[in-house]
């Protein structure tokens, strides 16, 4: 009898998203920045100009749309939706626990069939985005993570969790499926950018932003350990406000 310490067997509909990365997939990219003040009929370039042009446009029109939206300095766009599962084994969950300390960007509890709503946020400041996610509870306040993606780094783009924590992040494509995926993770310690080695890390996570039926998306966060498989995973799916 398999117990929560055993890890969980990779879902076979995501397999796929979870294949080593090379380098047919990915290609170095500069930092990219744009003036979110542009017109805004010209739309947001920045995802787009991390992917090869055939990539970009094998994805469906609404993920195209949903990541070319320019949004104003300080404008935002909210998704509401629910989370259908979230699964940890122990491991999973010591380490949920353990990141409270900077925060809290993973889910810290076994959560399904609650609310949730993602805002995303133009930072002119970083020439990035913040991204801010709530996760409805059972008891007691949600939990609330705030994240920023800056078009930085070795691939082009990465994401800051806070207290000098963050991860460079890959951009690909695969079966019409947007997807981001670790890189190396890092630390800035006074204005210095240390990456961690692979000993100090959770392991490789994996979002997958792929369309559903009826104009929503779903939302896959798996993180897998190199020795103790896929130890944590997440699925939601939402829906733009007003759309």
């Amino acid at each position: 009898m398999r117990t929560e310490a055993v890890a969980f067997e990779l879902v076979p509909e995501f397999a796929h998203a979870l294949a080593p990365v090379t380098g047919r997939d990915i290609e170095a990219r500069p930092d990219i920045r744009t003036d979110p003040d542009l017109d805004p009929t010209i739309g947001d370039p920045r995802f787009r100009a991390l992917l090869r042009e055939r990539d970009w446009l094998s994805l469906p029109a609404a993920i195209r749309r949903r990541f070319s939206k320019r949004l104003p300095s300080g404008g935002s766009t909210v998704y509401a939706g629910e989370v259908l599962e979230t699964r940890m084994n122990f491991a999973g969950w010591l380490l949920a626990q353990a990141l409270r300390l900077i925060g809290g960007p993973l889910p810290t509890a076994r959560c399904a069939h609650l609310p949730s709503v993602v805002t995303v946020t133009e930072d002119k400041a970083s020439g990035g985005q913040i991204w801010t996610r709530m996760y409805a509870r059972r008891k007691g306040f949600p939990q609330v993570v705030h994240s920023a993606k800056r078009f930085a780094g070795p691939s082009g783009l990465e994401e800051y969790v806070g207290h000098g924590v963050g991860m460079a992040l890959d951009l690909l494509v695969r079966d019409g499926a947007l997807i981001f995926r670790s890189h190396n993770y890092f630390l800035q310690v006074f204005g210095r950018r240390f990456v961690l080695p692979a000993w100090l890390c959770p392991g490789e996570l994996t979002v997958i932003h792929a369309e559903v039926p009826d104009g929503r998306f779903s939302f896959t966060l798996q993180l897998v350990h190199p020795r103790l498989g896929l130890i944590l995973r997440q699925m939601a799916l939402y829906r733009e406000l007003g759309s």
